[in-house]
């Protein structure tokens, strides 16, 4: 029997496993709470321990005085303070209304040095364990920061009408990532097996902005970033939500390892359709629908839906649902239908 870390390697290398590699997500915690009760232990790493999960999650540690998330680290809200709970990329944003990108050093750009705490940094990947594979989770959505920094339909439109402007603020947002991402590999160097980064780019039945617009504003920060991360021996696991089979190819190209998560009902996404046009050139993370089938589903329905899965990719996916954040609405039973049907 392979090891988690064989396990996983083999897989997103679409090298031969004794089974696939898995990953249960991030569950909320409403989520966390529901499957402790199910399984009757004391925390999420018990509940990981219990379902042998091959993945242990890692957040990149970040306080400054506006978040306690690297996610939420511009507050480029134009009114109060937008929070973790209550953020929306429509809101207006710090560069509505700006033309000249010269003005980039108006806004008060965080330097992640001041920060993200190198100590801290191994001392959360150091309380993970060991034996598992240690992912990063560390999203570095640029595209989705600089939606933020105008308000998203500004951010459409900047594309077109002022694109000087709109790529300098993405760059700058991609450059505070980098830092911060290096901040971190430093402090963990050799620790660490995988990073997960993203930006959601599908809506349920496409994209949310044309192929051409991301290779010109978004694909030159994401390759920095992959490029970091394979610097330092990580295997890069890419996010998006949605429909977003138009761009996989890029992303290939790009070099990511693995695509994350293969929302299951959106157009094109299903895991057949991957097979058909991906197999063994990039491996995915995901496809077990999240939005019907482990909400709804009865584990029965989930354990032959995972067995199917299994058929389709005897390597090169690794089975998780096809959302990360895993909500309080879903069975715990489900969840250990997909355990369970893994093992099978």
């Amino acid at each position: 029997m392979m090891t988690h870390k064989e396990r996983f390697y083999a897989t997103i290398e679409c090298k031969p496993v004794d089974r696939p590699a898995s990953w249960l997500g991030l569950p909320t915690p409403g989520a966390v709470q529901n499957l402790i009760k199910h399984f009757q232990v004391n925390d999420f790493h018990e509940v990981s321990q219990m379902l042998d999960d091959d993945i242990y999650p890692v957040e990149l540690p970040y306080h400054s005085p506006t978040s306690d998330a690297i996610y939420m680290a511009f507050d480029f809200a134009q009114q109060g303070h937008s929070d973790d709970e209550h953020r929306t990329l429509n809101s207006p944003g710090f560069f509505q209304h700006y033309s000249d990108p010269a003005r980039v050093d108006d806004f008060d750009w965080p330097d992640p040095a001041k920060y993200i705490s190198p100590e801290e940094c191994r001392r959360v990947v150091e309380a993970a364990p060991q034996d598992r594979v240690i992912l990063g989770v560390i999203w570095s959505a640029h595209f989705q920061d600089a939606c933020a920094a105008f308000g998203m339909e500004t951010a459409l439109v900047k594309m077109m009408t002022e694109p000087e402007m709109f790529q300098v603020v993405i760059d700058r947002i991609a450059d505070f990532y980098l830092k911060a991402n290096e901040i971190f590999y430093e402090a963990t160097k050799g620790k660490l097996n995988a990073v997960l980064i993203g930006n959601d780019f599908g809506s349920q039945q496409g994209l949310m902005l044309s192929p051409k617009l991301i290779r010109k504003f978004v694909w030159s920060g994401t390759r920095r970033l992959v490029e970091q991360a394979k610097s330092y021996g990580l295997k890069v696991i890419h996010h998006s939500c949605g429909s977003i089979y138009p761009i996989i190819q890029d992303l290939i190209d790009i070099g990511v390892d693995a695509i994350h998560p293969i929302q299951a009902l959106a157009k094109d996404m299903s895991a057949e359709h991957m097979k058909e046009h991906f197999y063994g050139k990039v491996a995915f993370c995901g496809g077990v629908d999240a939005q019907e089938l482990i909400v709804h589903g009865t584990p029965e329905q989930v354990y032959q839906r995972v067995k199917t899965l299994k058929a389709l990719f005897p390597t090169g996916l690794i089975i998780s649902p096809s959302h990360e954040a895993i909500l309080p609405d879903v069975d715990p039973a489900n969840i250990e239908a997909i355990f369970n049907a893994l093992k099978a």
